[in-house]
């Protein structure tokens, strides 16, 4: 345990009304994951609380705002944890502690029976709630926004990333003819977003939320739990009881290229930025060889074309 991160957690928790009437020396602290972030379980009250503290230079690309909103909409529609309180000048937020539900892996999602479906269902409660979120969650401006933050940093990108971008324009130019309905998303489906009691799934973190097309989140979810077609199908068959027609299988795959496209960028912000949660070389180099390989298939051909034709 870091006890420099468990000292943030304590002073942070010092300036927030919520805790105000607590003896804070009975306020138990525990370090969770976060890749960006800092996130903490604190049991105080005899309630349990999720406790996050943003990371240095999120604030070039998150809008802690939209994020509040958007998680609170989520939360209403039952797909997340309450949130208790948020402070977009600060970036912190607190939240339910989500008891007795299993924080998922790439592993678990493979392996726990029903995992792919019961995130479906999740998805599909959040995609067809009837809200809206703040923002919209546009593929090819983030890319340029990214590109922008990159500009202003001394960052080497991975051998042949501006050919792929290049080749990228075909999708770009198939989804603007045939756009998809939005809807609010998550947008940022790791694993790690992915709470599941074996009889529902929840999502968390809220960072990159908008309005977006679902299928978005089908295919990013299915590249981070590295899903194989059977994973793929039992989650399509959740969502699209009826079943998945071409275009709807197309726009999955083709956003599981277009994601690795994006997030191997946010691996190089990170990358510049020294965070040191992890090598973030490495997680852009390993994303953008594998959207480089799926976009070189003729598979991928046929769903841009299942696409294009609607």
């Amino acid at each position: 345990m870091n006890n420099g991160d468990i000292a943030q957690a304590r002073a942070a928790i010092a300036t927030l009304p919520l805790f105000k009437e607590l003896d804070r020396e009975k306020v138990n602290i525990t370090r969770l994951g976060g890749l960006t972030n800092l996130v903490f379980r604190v049991e105080a009250g005899g309630e349990d609380f999720c406790l996050r503290l943003p990371g240095q230079g999120t604030e070039e690309y998150i809008d802690r705002e939209v994020e509040a909103h958007n998680a609170r909409v989520a939360a209403e529609l039952g797909v997340s944890a309450e949130v208790l309180h948020a402070d977009a000048a600060s970036g912190v937020m607190v939240t339910r502690f989500l008891d007795g539900a299993e924080t998922m892996s790439p592993e678990t999602f493979r392996c726990i029976p029903g995992a792919p479906a019961r995130a479906a269902a999740a998805f599909h409660k959040l995609h067809t709630g009837g809200r809206s979120f703040e923002f919209r969650f546009e593929l090819f401006a983030m890319i340029d926004d990214y590109l922008k933050i990159l500009a202003t940093k001394t960052v080497e990108f991975p051998d042949g990333y501006r050919d792929v971008l290049k080749e990228a324009e075909a999708v770009r130019e198939a989804l603007n003819a045939r756009p998809g309905a939005l809807a609010p998303c998550h947008c940022d489906p790791l694993c790690e977003n992915f709470l599941d009691t074996g009889a529902r799934m929840w999502i968390v973190d809220w960072e990159y939320s908008g309005m977006n097309d679902p299928m978005w989140d089908l295919g990013d979810l299915s590249v981070e739990a590295g899903f194989e077609a059977a994973h793929d199908e039992a989650m399509m068959a959740a969502y699209f009881p009826g079943g998945a027609g071409a275009a709807d299988w197309g726009r999955m795959v083709i956003y599981k290229a277009m994601c690795d496209l994006l997030w191997t960028l946010w691996g190089l912000i990170q990358h510049a930025n020294d965070n040191p949660a992890e090598d973030f070389w490495a997680y852009a180099t390993g994303r953008f060889a594998r959207c480089k390989t799926l976009m070189a298939t003729p598979d991928f051909a046929g769903h841009l074309r299942a696409v294009r034709k609607g």
